[in-house]
């Protein structure tokens, strides 16, 4: 039996850990029979580092040579240090920096939106854990435009496939393409299968 990929590992870590079915809320105020809480995962142990790896390749399977990921906080926070750290680890590859935006700028300090990477017209990509209607993900591509990086290409961990989500990230992100590394229904099919 040949060993699961990183992918495989992580879609069944996801489905174990971060997938549950009941009457869910979601943040975007709509009503969902299912919740993925892709924080369980990325912040797992074994989770943090297939979560880079995966990230990672599909950067690499597409030809997206970033300085810098990033996206707004708290879904993004744990893929841009896992990718980051991953990153400098490989001697063959150039590391991939990290950035986060706040959802408002700081009201003191340096009174950022963006903290951590911080060099202007840098090639970067945009992640989120999950995306239903996008609207952190939207939220993050305007703050990066705004700051003046380049944004080279969108990338969700879970793409919930409602809400018209994927459309208004597409538009938003344009010229750079979106990504998604798992559908929900990829999910919820591996969590039935686990039972």
């Amino acid at each position: 039996m040949a060993t699961p990929t990183a992918r495989e590992q992580l879609l069944h870590l996801i489905a174990k850990n971060s997938f549950r079915l009941g009457d869910f809320t979601l943040s975007s105020g709509l009503k969902s029979d299912y919740y993925v809480d892709c924080r369980t995962t990325t912040l797992h142990a074994q989770g943090a580092g297939l979560t880079g790896r995966v990230f990672l390749d599909l950067f690499r399977e597409n030809g997206w040579q970033p300085d810098a990921i990033g996206g707004l906080t708290m879904g993004a926070d744990p893929i841009v240090v896992a990718v980051a750290l991953l990153s400098a680890q490989d001697p063959a590859q150039k590391p991939i920096h990290g950035f986060l935006v706040r959802k408002a700028e700081k009201s003191h300090g340096m009174g950022r939106r963006i903290e951590g990477f911080q060099e202007k017209g840098a090639k970067v990509v945009i992640v989120d854990d999950a995306c239903t209607t996008g609207s952190s993900t939207i939220q993050a591509i305007g703050a990066a435009r705004e700051f003046g990086f380049e944004i080279i290409g969108v990338a969700c961990l879970v793409e919930r496939e409602e809400a018209g989500g994927r459309e208004a990230v597409e538009k938003a992100a344009l010229p750079a393409q979106f990504l998604s590394v798992f559908k929900a229904t990829d999910v919820k099919a591996a969590h039935l299968k686990i039972g």
